[in-house]
């Protein structure tokens, strides 16, 4: 699930930290300092929330931080932007089963 090459970017993983955390009780890897919603995504986790209204699976959209279709509860805070928040060891990660308050983004 992970892109290893790419003609712009570099994805050098080896100089990065693998480290566990939890979604939804489940034990998962990931490198440190990546954004939770890749970490997931490179272990087949592709729904980050449900629509409020019409309860359809919402997945990684912008990936910058500017909608709401990652947030998550993140060590027990909800609506952590996953497509920005990075990653660290030992971090509980859970659906939010409610209506995510989009916080102000800085400019």
């Amino acid at each position: 699930m992970r892109f290893l090459d790419h003609p712009i970017l570099d994805f050098n993983s080896k100089d990065k930290k693998l480290v566990s955390f939890t979604f939804e009780g489940k034990t998962f890897n990931g490198y440190e300092g990546e954004p939770i919603a890749a970490a997931l995504h490179d272990n087949g986790i592709k729904k980050l929330r449900i629509s409020p209204k019409l309860k359809r699976n919402r997945g990684l959209f912008c990936a910058i931080g500017k909608c709401s279709s990652c947030l998550m509860k993140v060590d027990g805070i909800p609506n952590i932007r996953t497509c920005t928040e990075p990653l660290k060891q030992g971090m509980k990660v859970e659906y939010q089963n409610i209506k995510g308050d989009l916080p102000e983004v800085m400019s």
